[in-house]
């Protein structure tokens, strides 16, 4: 079983002629409204490429909340963990370019009240894979990484956005994903360099999937240090290709893969999340990641 600790959104996403600069307002044609968040997103990738998922989250008492559960509810993810709050429910503004490129501004609400102790120790077993992201608070994210750790379930953490967790919490993780920028901050904050060998070898041996979109993903484990290349594509929008990744090799890992072959299912999927506009709704049925190209 795949589980996903993390945020649940409604994403407004205008499709503009560019990103704007600061002070500056630039006119689209119109705007597409869909269920978003980084958790969310994750939960119904692997939902959809034939993951058992539960979800733990929250979500707001406002007109947002149905709309940012549709699509959970639609790929058959478990919401019983997900709570209802007294804040809003965390929202989105993406803005996405002609290049596919976006810029991404969020509110948290509901997402900064999830709590760890929603997701119960029967369910954190050698069994289980837990995914985290860092848009609830990080000291839940702490304290689930530890309950998780001591019940043998393998961890997931994307450090995205970027943000600070304790060391001694980051080595227990078996998997960190991690972007380029994310991968710098975390070199910095770590004193060492950015690239997935040398956090690998910095954290003790947690096995890093640095990402770098269309140059394919910097991979180092235990058993080996790779290089993935990207599938070549003409990306339309990135929004979710990130979470769409993350999801799918979760869901990989679950099911026994290799760390290999997980990434590589990840990157064949994440690719064609980019030729879709749109965030959740873009995310591909195992049976398209089977086919694609």
């Amino acid at each position: 079983m795949v589980i996903i600790f993390g945020s649940i959104n409604l994403d407004l996403i205008f499709a503009l002629p560019r990103i704007p600069g600061a002070g500056e307002t630039v006119l689209g044609p119109s705007t597409l409204i869909e269920p978003g968040g980084k958790g969310a997103n994750q939960a119904v990738a692997a939902a959809r490429d034939g993951a058992s998922v539960l979800m733990a989250g929250a979500i707001g008492t406002d007109a947002l909340a149905a709309g940012a559960l549709r699509l959970l509810r639609q790929a058959g993810v478990d919401l019983a963990r997900v709570i209802e709050v007294h804040a809003s429910t965390g929202c989105a503004a993406i803005v996405v370019d002609p290049a596919g490129e976006n810029a991404i501004a969020v509110g948290s609400g509901a997402n900064l009240l999830t709590r760890a102790s929603q997701v119960e120790d029967a369910v954190l077993g050698p069994r289980a894979t837990l995914v985290l992201q860092m848009e609830v608070a990080a000291p839940e994210n702490a304290a689930l990484i530890e309950r998780a750790s001591a019940a043998g379930a393998r961890i997931v953490l994307n450090l995205a956005p970027a943000a600070a967790l304790p060391e001694p919490i980051l080595r227990l993780v078996d998997v960190l994903v991690v972007n380029q920028n994310e991968a710098a901050w975390l070199a910095a904050h770590l004193d060492c360099a950015a690239s997935a060998a040398a956090l690998h070898q910095r954290l003790g041996g947690v096995a890093i999937v640095l990402t770098q979109g269309g140059a394919g993903a910097d991979v180092a484990s235990a058993d080996e240090t790779w290089h993935e290349p990207a599938r070549a594509i003409d990306a339309v929008d990135t929004t979710a290709a990130g979470d769409c990744f993350v999801g799918v090799l979760a869901h990989g890992l679950d099911r026994g893969e290799t760390l290999r072959d997980a990434v590589g299912r990840a990157g064949t999927a994440a690719a064609l999340c980019c030729t879709r506009r749109g965030s959740q709704g873009s995310l591909p049925m195992a049976a398209e990641t089977d086919g694609f190209g």
